[in-house]
């Protein structure tokens, strides 16, 4: 197993990570489409509101308060419910409590000195983010990166004496000195996406797998959610998958998929998401990826009237089209706009696709490029089949996975 899974601590991911905001259940769905953007991996945790803020809160008790996760796909679906369309406005104020699908497991607290090996375990788990304190320190100075942590020679604190004293013990070799009577614990979010970023930079360290096939490590998972691109878009939210949160659209093509585009988490974070919600109720799926452009809108295609997301009042009337959905660019800054805060749109949604022969490097280099948690996989019945059939996904769990693994463990012996 490589050294940098050992040697490597939780601690040393956090430096320079914000600081935990909470986001609770009672607050609106107009609240979280404003948060969501700034979430890595779409996703935003949601939180119980605190009872007692004048009293310090242990890890249970922060656990206990943990609701889940919702993301872009969440939203754009509870939005595509017809008593929603209905009436979009009292939908936008609807707190997040009425549709997000609880799950404590997705989120673990964990100490800054935890190994990087030992993160990675819970990760594969199905654990999604890992709160750490950004100012407690942790016991094993043994580990050669455990000692400094943002710079600092750190002190053996109590994690457990924390949560029921109300005064933080000082090292021996200071003199002591009256601490308050309560001090709040700060915390950040670290996730799964961090672990990729921190990971592609130890590359070296992890040869010979970076260089090898997603294939020959078992990296490709066959087990994906897809839909026809005939079937209504609105099927694809009966079940969503959650890990990775995308169904792949598909063409049937000799008996093979064919990808033409996806329904996800990450290509919905960006949009106007009324008009997802709308598309999402009344289109096909291969529509809804597609696109519907201005000058081939069917006259079923109604007026819409969307409520102003950004705050202004007043809502506004326009055709559907495929700007309507508003698949944009993470590029928040049009040439063309003058320096207005505007978003670009990027017309039909391609989907991200990588080829089973992909090294794992050049996978994660999309993954993070693209700000996505997956990629789609395929593969060509031969060397001249120009229409690849989709053979499953790639996700953070699945690299993981395979980093984790010894090398041995993906070549065969040889004589």
């Amino acid at each position: 197993m490589a050294s940098v899974f050992l040697y490597h601590v939780v601690g040393d991911l956090t430096v320079g990570k914000p600081e935990l905001v909470e986001f609770t259940e009672n607050e609106s769905v107009e609240s979280a489409i404003a948060a969501i953007s700034k979430c890595t991996e779409g996703g935003l945790p949601v939180w119980k509101k605190r009872t007692q803020m004048g009293k310090a809160e242990n890890s249970e008790m922060r656990q206990q308060r943990f609701v889940g996760i919702i993301n872009s796909l969440d939203i754009v679906a509870f939005l595509a419910r017809d008593d929603c369309l209905k009436d979009q406005d009292k939908a936008m104020k609807t707190p997040v409590s009425e549709f997000i699908n609880p799950n404590k497991s997705l989120l673990k607290e964990v100490d800054p000195g935890t190994r990087l090996i030992d993160a990675l375990e819970m990760m594969k788990q199905g654990v999604m983010r890992l709160l750490v304190p950004k100012s407690v320190a942790w016991r094993g100075m043994s580990k050669r990166f455990s000692i400094i942590y943002n710079g600092k020679w750190l002190k053996n604190l109590d994690p457990a004496s924390m949560g029921s004293s109300n005064t933080l013990t000082s090292s021996s070799n200071r003199s002591s000195t009256s601490s308050p009577a309560f001090r709040e614990t700060k915390f950040c979010c670290l996730s799964r996406e961090d672990v990729i970023r921190f990971l592609i930079g130890c590359l070296g360290a992890l040869a010979p797998l970076p260089l090898s096939s997603i294939s020959s490590l078992g990296a490709v998972n066959s087990n994906f959610h897809s839909i026809e691109a005939l079937s209504p878009a609105l099927e694809a939210t009966h079940k969503i998958p959650q890990d990775p949160t995308a169904i792949a659209v598909v063409e049937y093509t000799d008996g093979h998929k064919k990808i033409i585009g996806e329904i996800s988490a990450s290509n919905l974070w960006k949009c106007d998401y009324l008009a997802a919600a709308w598309a999402l109720a009344n289109l096909s799926a291969g529509q809804f990826v597609m696109g519907v452009e201005d000058n081939m809108t069917p006259k079923s295609f109604p007026d819409m009237c969307l409520n102003n997301i950004d705050g202004a009042a007043g809502a506004r009337t326009k055709k559907f089209s495929s700007r309507s959905v508003g698949f944009f660019s993470s590029n928040p800054m049009s040439p063309s706009a003058g320096g207005r805060n505007m978003m670009l749109y990027r017309g039909r949604s391609a989907p991200l696709t990588c080829k089973v022969t992909s090294s794992l490097a050049a996978v994660m280099a999309q993954m993070l490029s693209h700000r996505t948690a997956h990629v789609w996989v395929t593969e060509a019945d031969s060397e001249d089949d120009q229409d690849e059939a989709l053979v499953g996904v790639i996700g953070y769990t699945d690299i993981l996975a395979a980093v984790t693994r010894h090398p041995a463990a993906f070549f065969s012996p040889t004589s």
